[in-house]
């Protein structure tokens, strides 16, 4: 007789699975959000110091931010190969290839050193002409930029770990940053205890102090405590050519995919930012708090990327089906429920800001609009980016963003703010619109089981 085939279950059952990815993502949505809050604190200190500083220092962010987006791939691409060899319970590949994004992070910290080093008065002229805010600017970017480098290898280091499942050092590593980045910022910004006033100087060296604080802590810990990877052996630096080649071919549509985003986002600010200063003002409200419930959507494409890739690595393939649907569900769930809560605190959330009337009512509208927009969002980026990216299928996420982001919202922005000139929702509603007509390119896509591929190698990194 033959083998009896076991009935493939539609959703998981085992209670394991559910309190791992809820465990991973309270903790990875907790550390987003105090990584958030200390952007947020910098801006509310150096706004009440003068606006030239704030405006200086929110142009240098613009840099970061796309300093962020090679950091986000240079990790992700690390967890995409990493998780499926800890799934086979091989850390040896690991270490080698997070000597790979170790080096690659050096390179690209080289590069970015030189050029905002070199050039930095032309850097910021990218985004702003205003001679004011490019002196400040320029004072603050000379001394923060030393912290984009540890920025991009502590990031490298702690995409390591979340592979392996580790990740409530990230947290208390981003409580210590936050702790350290605002009390620096408080004394040197205002000049306290004595210390000099040193204005948006003050707020670069507390950034960089806290970089180098979180740089630090990792290290100790991987190093001291961690019993999984034993990253800093010889074989992390073991120079292995087929790993190279895995590494760069995940690597390249990552980076792709995450840097051709990146550029959109300040475009589309832009776009905003010439319309009226009642749409500014309640977009920009309006975003605020919709960035802060998004770290939960995040954290869930970090938390799902990390269990799909481990369960590819067991060759769970049932598993990894079952798991899959779980996940999709429980995101439409969550989007569920963030946007409602977006709506129903609208009111309490505006009380906090003083807007005129007009303002008000549009900040009122958008809210709602992004309650609805969160929705889409949270099911489309932690499949895409989550189970499908997760899952070894890097490449459609490169292209369904290049397609859907420069072929079809950019153009259409354009024209609805400048050529049509609809009204700011609808305006804001274009731009957001590929959050929404994602979800079904992703859905077919996912139903497909297509995008569940091997990337490990028997013979890799013995």
């Amino acid at each position: 007789m033959g083998a009896v085939k076991t009935k493939e279950a539609f959703f998981i059952k085992d209670k394991s699975f559910y309190k791992t990815l809820f465990r991973m993502l309270i903790i990875v949505a907790l550390q987003n959000i105090v990584a958030y809050s200390v952007n947020m604190a910098d801006n509310i200190m150096l706004g009440s110091y003068s606006q030239e500083a704030l405006s200086g220092a929110a142009t240098v962010n613009q840099i970061f931010f796309m300093v962020q987006q090679f950091a986000l791939s240079i990790g992700n691409a690390l967890v995409a190969l990493s998780a499926q060899y800890w799934g086979q319970n091989r850390p040896a590949p690991i270490r080698t290839l997070t000597g790979i994004s170790l080096k690659l992070g050096l390179i690209i910290s080289a590069c970015i050193l030189l050029i905002c080093g070199f050039f930095p008065e032309l850097v910021l002229r990218i985004f702003t002409d205003s001679p004011e805010i490019i002196a400040e600017g320029k004072s603050y970017l000379l001394m923060v930029m030393w912290s984009f480098a540890l920025f991009i290898i502590t990031n490298v280091l702690m995409a390591a770990l979340r592979a392996v499942g580790t990740v409530n050092i990230s947290f208390y590593i981003s409580v210590a940053s936050l702790i350290v980045n605002v009390g620096i910022n408080y004394v040197l910004i205002f000049g306290k205890f004595g210390l000099p006033e040193m204005g948006i100087r003050g707020a670069a060296v507390g950034t960089l102090i806290a970089r180098i604080l979180e740089l630090v802590i990792v290290v100790i810990y991987i190093a001291k405590v961690d019993k999984k990877l034993h990253l800093f052996q010889r074989d992390m630096w073991h120079f292995n050519r087929e790993l190279k080649q895995d590494y760069t071919k995940v690597y390249l549509p990552i980076m792709c995919a995450q840097v051709l985003w990146g550029v959109s986002v300040p475009m589309q600010t832009a776009i905003l930012g010439h319309l009226s200063a009642d749409a500014i003002a309640a977009n920009s409200v309006a975003t605020t708090f919709y960035q802060y419930l998004k770290v939960v959507v995040i954290a869930m494409s970090s938390t799902s990327a990390v269990m799909i890739g481990n369960a590819i690595g067991r060759g769970e393939r049932q598993h990894i089906r079952a798991a899959g649907r779980t996940l999709s569900v429980i995101d439409v769930i969550i989007g569920v429920a963030l946007g409602l809560a977006l709506i129903a605190l609208r009111k309490p959330l505006l009380s906090l800001y003083s807007l005129n009337d007009n303002a008000t009512i549009l900040a009122l509208r958008l809210i709602v609009l992004m309650g609805f927009i969160m929705i889409g969002m949270s099911y489309q980026m932690p499949v895409s980016f989550g189970i499908i990216q997760g899952g070894g299928d890097t490449t459609f996420t490169m292209k369904m963003n290049m397609i859907c982001t420069w072929c079809i919202v950019m153009p259409l922005s354009f024209m609805a703010a400048f050529w049509w000139k609809w009204p700011v929702v609808l305006v804001v509603l274009v731009i957001q619109s590929d959050q929404i007509f994602k979800c079904l390119p992703v859905f077919l896509h996912f139903r497909k089981y297509q995008w569940m591929k091997k990337l490990t190698r028997e013979e890799a990194a013995k």
